[in-house]
C-alpha cells in the first residue's frame, strides 16, 4: 500500500470518526441518523481509497459494515458534481452488482438511507418480478442501480438500460456470483461498460477465479482485508439436540412454546421441505411463512416484512433464499436440517448475533447427520454442546465428537469428482451441492444463472430456483463469520 494511504489510515485509526474519513457533512449526519458513531474496520479502509478515485479489492464478509464502506464514498462522488447532458434524464453512473435478490434490495435501501439528505436517485433490477416497472424507472432516469446479472442481461438485450456513461462498478460478493454460475453474466456486462470507470470489488474469499476475474479489470488497485475476528462468534450461543428425524418438527414446537420465541429463523434443505415445514407450523398455532425461489419476489418480499414486524413468528428458509437477510438483533436461529457443506452452518448462524448483540443457534440433529455435524465441528475446531431435550431422548445411535468417520472421509473425494473442477493449491474442497436444484449447464454451454427466480432466456441455461453455492471448505470461522454490522 502507497505510504500516504498508510498515513491516512494511520490518521484515521487514532480519531476513529466519520468525519475523519473525509465524508461531507449531509452523510455523516445521514450515518447518525442510522445510530451509528464509529465506523467499521472495512469501513475506515475503504472510504478514503474509494474517495481517492483508486479501484480497490477488499476482502469483506456479509456482516463486516462493507455497504456502508462503498455506498458512502460513491454518494459523495456522484454528489461531488452532476452529470451533464439533458438534466431531465439521469444516466446511470453507478452499478452495482450483487448475487440476489434480498441482497440487492437490501443494497438499494442502504443507498437510499445514507442519501436521504443528498439528491440521489437508486434502483433495483432483478428477476422474479415484471420488467415493465424496473422499465419505467430506468426511463426516468437513476444515479444508481443495484442488479442481479440475469436480469440486468435481460434489460441489457431489450435495450431497455444504457451503461454507456457508467462511473463507477462495484462487484459484491463476488466469490458467490462466480460459485452460482455468474462468471460469463458478469464478462458480458463489462463489455456493456465504459472502459474507463472505478471498479469496487469485495469478496469474502480470493480464490484463483476470483484473483483472474479481479485481474481482468481492476487497475492497480489497493487490496484492503478487514482483520479476522472472532467477535460475532463469541456472541452466538450453540447447542446441539439430538432428536430422532420423525420428531424434530414437535421438538422445534416445544422449544418455541417453551422458550415463548417471538422470531425465528430456521433453516430446511429444500424447497419443499420449506414449504412443508411452514404449513404444519402455522396448522399447530405458530404463526410461520417461508421463503426459497420458487416463490414470487412480491411473496418473499411479504414474507421477510411480516417476520421483521413481528407478525410471523417463524420464517423457514433455504440457504440461498436466506442470502443477504440482514434483520438486526434477530435472537434465534434453528437448523432443522444441517447443511451438507459446513460453511453453509457458519452463514446460517450468521444471522444472528449481530450489531452488537447476543443470540442462540440451535440445531436439531438426527443419527443420519452426524457425518455432517463432525465437518461442522471440525471446521470449527471445537465440539458445538450436546443437550437432549427433556420428551425428546433419541432412540437413534449417539452423536459422535471424536475424530473423523469412514463416511465423512470417503465423501470428499466423491465431492472434488463430481464438481469437475481440479482442486487447486491453497483451494478447499468444492461440494455439488445439497438436496436443492444445482447448477446445470445449458445446450450452448453456458452456465445456468444462480440467481434464483431470475429469468432464463434463449434456453441457453437451466432455470435454477435454489441451488445450493460451492464453497470453500478452507476457509477459517472468522473469515466467514461478520464483526458489528
Amino acid at each position: 500500500m502507497p505510504l500516504g494511504f498508510r498515513r491516512l489510515f494511520q490518521e484515521i485509526s487514532i480519531s476513529n470518526s466519520f468525519e475523519a474519513l473525509g465524508l461531507r457533512a449531509e452523510l455523516v449526519r445521514a450515518v447518525a441518523d442510522e445510530g451509528y458513531t464509529e465506523p467499521t474496520p472495512v469501513q475506515a479502509q475503504a472510504i478514503p481509497v474509494i474517495l481517492a478515485g483508486r479501484d480497490i479489492l477488499a476482502g469483506a464478509q456479509t456482516g463486516t459494515g462493507k455497504t456502508a464502506g462503498f455506498a458512502l464514498p460513491l454518494l459523495q462522488l456522484l454528489a461531488a458534481h452532476t452529470a451533464g447532458g439533458d438534466s431531465s434524464r439521469r444516466p446511470i453512473r453507478a452499478l452495482v452488482l450483487t448475487p440476489t435478490r434480498e441482497l440487492a434490495a437490501q443494497i438499494e435501501e442502504s443507498f437510499r438511507g445514507y442519501g436521504r439528505h443528498l439528491r440521489m436517485k437508486s434502483t433495483t433490477v432483478f428477476g422474479g418480478v415484471s420488467m415493465n416497472q424496473q422499465i419505467g424507472a430506468l426511463r426516468r432516469g437513476v444515479d444508481i442501480l443495484v442488479a442481479t446479472p440475469g436480469r440486468l442481461l435481460d434489460h441489457l438485450q431489450s435495450r431497455t438500460v444504457d451503461l454507456s456513461r457508467v462511473e463507477f462498478l462495484v462487484l459484491d460478493e463476488a466469490d458467490r456470483m462466480l460459485d452460482m454460475g455468474f462468471i460469463r453474466d458478469i464478462r458480458r456486462i463489462l463489455i456493456a461498460l465504459p472502459s474507463k470507470r472505478q471498479n469496487l470489488f469485495f469478496s469474502a474469499t480470493f480464490s484463483n477465479e476470483i484473483r483472474g476475474l479481479a485481474d481482468s479489470f481492476l487497475q492497480s488497485p489497493v487490496e484492503v482485508a478487514v482483520a479476522k475476528s472472532d467477535v460475532t462468534a463469541d456472541l452466538i450461543s450453540q447447542v446441539v439436540h439430538p432428536v430422532d428425524k420423525d420428531r424434530k418438527r414437535a421438538a422445534l414446537e416445544h422449544l418455541i412454546n417453551k422458550g415463548d420465541w417471538r422470531q425465528v429463523l430456521v433453516f430446511a434443505r429444500t424447497k419443499h421441505g420449506a414449504n412443508r415445514l411452514a404449513e404444519q407450523l402455522d396448522k399447530d398455532g405458530i404463526s410461520a411463512d417461508a421463503i426459497h425461489g420458487n416463490k414470487s419476489q412480491s411473496q418473499r418480499t411479504r414474507a421477510l416484512a411480516q417476520f421483521k414486524l413481528g407478525k410471523v413468528r417463524v420464517l423457514v428458509a433455504t440457504d440461498i433464499a436466506a442470502r443477504g437477510l440482514d434483520i438486526e438483533q434477530l435472537p434465534h436461529v434453528v437448523n432443522y436440517e444441517l447443511p451438507n457443506v459446513p460453511e453453509d452452518y457458519i452463514h446460517r448462524i450468521g444471522r444472528t448475533g449481530r450489531a452488537g448483540s447476543s443470540g442462540q443457534a440451535v440445531s436439531l440433529v438426527c443419527s443420519e447427520e452426524g457425518d455432517f455435524l463432525r465437518d461442522i465441528e471440525r471446521l470449527l475446531k471445537r465440539s458445538i454442546e450436546r443437550v437432549v431435550i427433556e420428551g425428546f431422548q433419541p432412540t437413534g445411535a449417539p452423536l459422535r465428537t471424536d475424530g473423523d468417520s469412514v463416511a465423512s472421509r470417503q465423501r470428499r473425494p466423491q465431492q472434488r469428482q463430481q464438481s469437475g473442477r481440479p482442486r487447486s493449491q491453497g483451494q478447499g474442497v468444492r461440494s455439488t451441492g445439497s438436496g436443492e436444484a444445482r447448477r446445470s449447464q445449458g445446450t450452448g454451454g453456458g452456465q445456468g444463472r444462480g440467481n434464483a427466480g431470475d429469468r432464463q432466456r434463449n434456453g441457453n441455461s437451466a432455470r435454477r430456483g435454489d441451488a445450493q453455492p460451492h464453497q470453500n471448505s478452507n476457509r477459517s470461522v472468522s473469515s466467514l463469520l461478520g464483526g458489528n454490522r
